[in-house]
């Protein structure tokens, strides 16, 4: 009886370790590859509208002459006919000035015949148009002859100094006039009239001369803008700024092109004329099919899948 028994627990026990030895030699099944995610961008193309490239410099207001209004003899001043700002005209008369001698004179001379009228009384007069900047005596004050009574700016003087780097110099060639804005955005036509023979010893600017047409008085010391047209290129390729990327060192430059529905790659570029908006591509040609990655385009590597949506979506993923 025990035979038996044994003969088939040693039947069972070897059909289970073939059962297992065949589960183990089978080959497990493939891994399934996850799918690379996509980014979500959008794109642009390219612009052939004309471009030009600028530079904006400073230009300040000064009267180029003043006037320096001075005694014309010892004595004291009677009147007054001028207060600072006051806008006065060739010939108006300023300043009276009566000499002790002709205070004693005429006192005689009046009481020996008083149809005489004798006033002994000197009047200064204004020598050009412009405005009162300094008053240095009032009314009753005794000056000297030859002393400063008070400071004209001639208004016919008046222009905008433009501080123009001397480098810069060759952007003036054939150029009569420029753009000159105000601070409150007023425009003016500035024609270029003259240069001052120096340069500032720090800053090697020279200053241009520029005058203007004006309808109301302009301070002295206000700061204009002036532009100054450096380059213009009519039909230049170009892309929004952010369509390029850079490195930390600003030296290497490259956009993201789209090879097909869901795929970019990294192109580097060349960069012409820029300004506020968009960046003109030198190299490579692009064509009016090629799509750019305008948003979504940071961090992307060489080969990257993408998946373009609307402007609005793109914050939604």
């Amino acid at each position: 009886m025990q035979q038996p028994v044994i003969k088939y627990l040693f039947l069972g026990l070897l059909a289970t370790n073939c059962l297992a030895c065949n589960q183990a030699t089978k080959e497990p099944a493939a891994a399934e590859t996850p799918e690379a995610p996509e980014t979500p961008v959008t794109v642009t193309g390219i612009n052939t509208d004309p471009m030009t490239d600028s530079i904006v410099l400073n230009a300040t207001s000064s009267f180029l002459q003043k006037n320096y209004i001075k005694a014309n003899a010892n004595g004291y001043l009677q009147s007054n006919f001028t207060h600072p700002g006051q806008f006065v005209k060739q010939g108006q008369a300023l300043f009276t000035i009566k000499t002790k001698e002709a205070e004693t004179i005429g006192n005689a001379v009046n009481k020996l015949d008083s149809t005489f009228r004798f006033t002994g009384t000197n009047s200064i007069r204004a020598g050009e148009n412009g405005f009162i900047t300094l008053l240095s005596h009032q009314a009753g004050d005794y000056v000297q002859d030859g002393e400063q009574l008070a400071v004209i700016s001639d208004v016919n003087s008046f222009a905008f100094l433009l501080d123009l780097p001397y480098e810069q110099r060759p952007l003036l060639q054939n150029r009569k006039t420029v753009d000159l804005v105000l601070p409150d955005g007023e425009h003016f036509i500035g024609i270029i009239s003259g240069t001052l023979p120096s340069v500032d010893p720090s800053s090697q600017a020279q200053s241009i001369i520029i005058k203007i047409n004006s309808s109301h008085p302009i301070p002295e010391n206000l700061v204009a803008k002036v532009k100054m047209l450096k380059d213009l290129k009519e039909h230049p390729v170009t892309l929004p700024k952010a369509t390029v990327l850079t490195d930390e060192t600003q030296s290497n430059f490259w956009i993201m092109k789209m090879i097909d529905s869901s795929t970019a790659v990294k192109v580097p570029v060349k960069k012409g004329l820029e300004n506020n908006n968009r960046v003109e591509i030198l190299s490579p040609v692009l064509t009016a099919d090629d799509r750019v990655l305008l948003s979504g385009n940071y961090g992307l590597s060489d080969t990257a899948k993408v998946k373009i949506v609307s402007p609005g979506n793109i914050n939604e993923h």
